[in-house]
């Protein structure tokens, strides 16, 4: 199917399931560096020589604020991310007293990225007011073992099985552009439907200095396109969020992959890169949401639509 059908066929189906819903969330990157994996793509692994910036976890306070933040910039959801492998100890037990901190005093929707946990550590999450946990499983299960050797693929899936086994809500998806292939992406997508997750996210990767993928070729728009469809197609009824990678990939684009079935961003920056100003994001929402609004339960691209993907190359 060209890639002007399957961008046709996945805002179809985003409107037909998911109306003109639009998710936001916001991310704080708190506790960054040193990470023992070895993930090709991240400058926060200790096997890689990076300017990222390195310091231990932040203080209930900070986080606390940035909550606050994220809420009035318009996100529905917050989360608290720390490198690593899996969080664990006092430091654990800190962010648990601040995930009790921000349910009482800031009053959004709590999500954690917290790296490789146990049932009894979901357990303890949720019952301080943790609502989603957020682990990506990056890649496909056949490609994964290129672009990671110090953990495994079925690693990641036992940590969602742990973190829904206590009844969290699951938000999962991966990186592409890594140099797999687009069986690899359908592939990925497929077990996130398999594993009943309630939110996708796709990065695409942004080739960073001092990591193996460093000199990586960017993934091209039309490929970007595709497989957000594709993930539109096979996860009818869920967000799908897109995060980091998709103001340098998509530059004057990214609308463009709206009007292929995703209905979610990240906003305020992501891990060690900084994002559009929330301002601008949430204007671009708006306009998404009136270019939505124009549609019939069951779109179709109008002639404008159609050159302008002409004009990309998209129809191939």
């Amino acid at each position: 199917m060209s890639c002007r059908q399957l961008m046709t066929e996945g805002l179809k189906t985003k409107l037909a399931h998911r109306s003109n819903s639009f998710s936001l969330c916001s991310i704080m990157n708190a506790k960054s560096g040193r990470c023992s994996e070895d993930c090709r793509f991240c400058t926060q692994s200790s096997h890689y020589r990076t300017n990222t910036p390195v310091y231990p976890l932040k203080d209930t306070e900070e986080i606390v604020t940035d909550a606050r933040k994220a809420k009035e910039n318009g996100a529905n959801h917050f989360s608290i991310v720390t490198s690593g492998r899996g969080l664990h100890g006092k430091d654990l037990s800190r962010v648990i007293e601040t995930i009790t901190a921000i349910r009482d005093e800031v009053g959004i929707k709590i999500c954690a990225s917290l790296g490789i946990l146990k049932t009894e550590d979901f357990k303890r999450l949720k019952e301080s007011g943790l609502a989603r946990y957020h682990h990506n499983l990056e890649s496909s299960r056949e490609f994964f073992p290129k672009i990671c050797s110090s953990h495994s693929f079925q690693d990641r899936l036992d940590t969602i099985k742990a973190a829904r086994l206590v009844g969290l809500e699951i938000c999962s998806g991966g990186i592409i552009g890594l140099g797999e292939s687009e069986e690899d992406r359908i592939s990925l997508a497929l077990t996130l439907k398999e594993y009943d997750i309630d939110s996708a996210v796709l990065n695409i990767l942004i080739p960073l200095p001092g990591t193996p993928m460093a000199d990586h070729t960017p993934l091209a728009v039309k490929d970007i396109l595709r497989t957000i469809a594709l993930f539109r197609l096979i996860l009818p009824d869920i967000p799908l969020r897109l995060a980091a990678g998709r103001e340098t990939a998509l530059a004057d684009f990214l609308s463009s992959a709206f009007l292929a079935g995703a209905d979610g961003m990240m906003i305020g920056g992501y891990l060690t890169k900084r994002g559009r100003s929330p301002e601008k994001d949430l204007a671009f929402v708006q306009d998404i949401k009136k270019i939505w609004s124009k549609r019939s339960p069951a779109p179709h691209l109008r002639p404008f639509e159609v050159s302008y993907l002409a004009y990309l190359g998209l129809e191939a």
